[in-house]
């Protein structure tokens, strides 16, 4: 009983209607939320799953006001960006993290494309911006900013005849081996 005192006082209602509340609420949804035949009523196991329902219910509205009033002030509901599959997700980690700890109600929706494929969820408006690598020509309708350098480490398969230099290679020699690669264009 001493909880539904303190309830009732939480609620300023008489302890006898906080008591057909609980009643009535049980009755409904066809579960005995406490144990009566104890001398305080005590929660039951089945009880224990609508109060963790409800405690849910109320923290989802309390986001959906936090996001409300950001949005009502210019805040985006939702972030999206795409990023090109060669950028290091190291960097993106980074970057997603700082984010989540700044705008911990926005919600951040990630992409990965290859290539130019990068530039055509930005085009289409699916994402607010993207992340490509140095490629050469982007739209023209398509505002770039450059991003601080990111250390890039070119690898070759064991079969590879540039797995087998032992010396630093050079661009060059990397062209002669890649002439059509984007890459060796980025080199120039």
């Amino acid at each position: 009983m001493r909880a539904f005192i303190a309830a009732a006082r939480r609620l300023r209602r008489a302890q006898s209607a906080m008591g057909d509340l609980v009643s009535t609420l049980e009755a409904q949804i066809g579960i005995q939320l406490f144990d009566r035949t104890v001398r305080y009523p005590k929660r039951t196991a089945a009880g224990a799953l609508p109060v963790a329902d409800a405690r849910s219910v109320v923290a989802n509205v309390a986001v959906r006001k936090v996001r409300a009033t950001g949005i009502f002030k210019g805040l985006e509901p939702e972030l999206s960006a795409v990023i090109d599959v060669l950028y290091p997700i190291e960097a993106i980690a980074e970057a997603a993290l700082k984010f989540r700890e700044q705008s911990p109600h926005t919600p951040l929706r990630l992409y990965v494309e290859a290539l130019n494929g990068a530039y055509q969820p930005v085009i289409d408006g699916r994402c607010s911006f993207g992340v490509v690598g140095s490629l050469p020509n982007a739209p023209d309708l398509m505002s770039v900013e450059p991003l601080p350098a990111v250390d890039m480490i070119m690898v070759a398969a064991r079969n590879h005849p540039l797995a087998h230099l032992s010396v630093v290679i050079s661009k060059a020699e990397f062209a002669k081996h890649a002439p059509n690669s984007p890459a060796v264009a980025n080199l120039a």
